[in-house]
């Protein structure tokens, strides 16, 4: 399996769209109507849904539940210097859901898409990982 899918749900798909290939640099592959996008980055192809429309990915579950922005599940970016893409991003008008956190393995922090979605920017404190920054 070469490319990853990724599905957010998202309230406002030209918001997200801005937001992934604005700030994150996602190019954007289709958009073929008001409810989907699919964007990629490397092997990584995120799609964005509304919680509406025709799609499956729109579709209430058996229980009635229906598919809703937001969370704590998350894609995660490793970043080279995590104060500065932080700096950056907040430059450009980004919200974060936290402040940088460190732990055993390095630093986090959240930042959130339009809809409250989750991209977890974290720079390794081990001196032998690999890091590129989005």
């Amino acid at each position: 399996m070469d490319t990853v899918s990724v599905r957010y749900i998202v309230d406002d798909i030209d918001a997200a769209v801005r937001f992934y290939t604005g700030l994150l640099g996602f190019d954007l592959r289709m958009q073929p109507g008001g409810g989907f996008a699919m964007l990629t980055r490397g092997s990584l192809r995120l799609l964005l849904n509304t919680p509406t429309g025709p799609g499956g990915a729109s579709q209430p579950m058996p229980d009635g539940r229906r598919p809703e922005p937001g969370g704590w599940n998350r894609i995660q970016f490793e970043v080279g210097d995590l104060a500065a893409e932080v700096n950056r991003l907040r430059g450009q008008g980004a919200s974060f859901r936290n402040e940088i956190v460190s732990g055993i393995g390095g630093r986090q922090i959240l930042l959130e898409d339009p809809a409250g979605n989750l991209v977890e920017l974290f720079e390794s404190g081990r001196p032998d990982a690999t890091q590129a920054a989005p």
